[in-house]
């Protein structure tokens, strides 16, 4: 049987494209299983998985959890607002008080980038990262290309523009690893003031018009604006952040092509994009919540087998 080449998902910069082709072959059979009427799997009955959030999360904590549910593993949910961290816990020793538990695999979410691989580092169990501060969102990065693959046929050679502030995304950091390891072309629009001055050495394109970057690409990825990590204005006012950078029906109509629209969310509607796109046909978004449990269940079903 096929494995993957690491022990931990840190973070897509440490994949090899053998690991997500593998890991999108796992989503196929896993996508199979939940439409199903019976949607659980006994594959991971031994395998006890602790969810560790540091940061608030809504949608990618119900995504684990019920991938991790529907593989049958054991599962406890820890959330670090109602925990000892706030107590002056560390983080290493809130995490070897749950691994004393007999946890086989962490799945952790936390505001400083690094986390997950300094704590992969010093215990021994799988870590996922669940995003670490500004840094990556691996499976988020995964779910997004597996579902440009299923509405397009193919990642490589497709063009792909990642519009608003990439500054503070770690969504945007591992879709640009992702998709230039599966062959798309990747570009990048916002504001001058949300774009990192390394984000050419990534081999990626900047586009500060919106209309053209729309016209040259086959799928925009629309980021929310990260207010909870700025800690200046890095823009005249929302509402002419939107007037420049924000996907309206009429701009989406007047292309001369249809393109995938995706969206990480949570989406701030009328602000990145208006409702009436959101709920368009062009629209993945829902496609990509539901295809963020099969990328789940492949990504701890894999690590899962690797596990001694």
């Amino acid at each position: 049987m096929a494995e993957l080449s690491v022990q931990h998902l840190l973070g897509i910069k440490y994949l090899q494209k053998s690991d997500i082709d593998l890991i999108f072959e796992t989503a196929d059979q896993f996508k199979e299983v939940i439409n199903r009427p019976i949607k659980k799997v006994p594959s991971l009955r031994d395998i006890t998985i602790a969810n560790i959030f540091f940061e608030n999360s809504t949608r990618t904590k119900l995504s684990f959890e019920l991938a991790q549910k529907r593989l049958s593993a054991d599962v406890i949910s820890f959330s670090a607002a109602q925990s000892s961290v706030k107590k002056g816990e560390t983080l290493i020793d809130t995490v070897n008080n749950i691994l004393s538990m007999k946890v086989d695999m962490v799945v952790m979410r936390h505001s400083s980038a690094g986390a997950a691989h300094f704590l992969s580092q010093h215990v021994k169990a799988s870590i996922v990262n669940a995003g670490d501060g500004a840094h990556e969102h691996p499976t988020q990065a995964l779910l997004d290309s597996y579902t440009i693959r299923e509405k397009l046929g193919e990642v490589g050679g497709k063009k792909v523009v990642i519009v608003g502030d990439i500054l503070h995304s770690r969504v945007a950091l591992s879709n640009i690893f992702a998709l230039r390891m599966l062959g798309a072309e990747v570009k990048v629009c916002g504001p001058k003031t949300l774009i990192p001055r390394y984000i050419e050495s990534l081999g990626v394109a900047v586009e500060p018009n919106l209309r053209k970057a729309l016209e040259w690409c086959d799928v925009a990825n629309m980021l929310r604006v990260q207010n909870e990590r700025m800690d200046v204005s890095y823009f005249p006012s929302t509402r002419e952040y939107s007037q420049q950078y924000g996907l309206d029906k009429a701009l989406l109509d007047s292309l001369n092509k249809e393109i995938v629209v995706m969206h990480p969310g949570p989406i701030n509607r009328g602000v990145e994009i208006t409702s009436d796109v959101a709920d368009s046909h062009q629209s993945v978004i829902l496609e990509q919540v539901e295809n963020g449990v099969a990328i789940r269940m492949a990504v701890i079903y894999l690590l899962a087998s690797k596990i001694q």
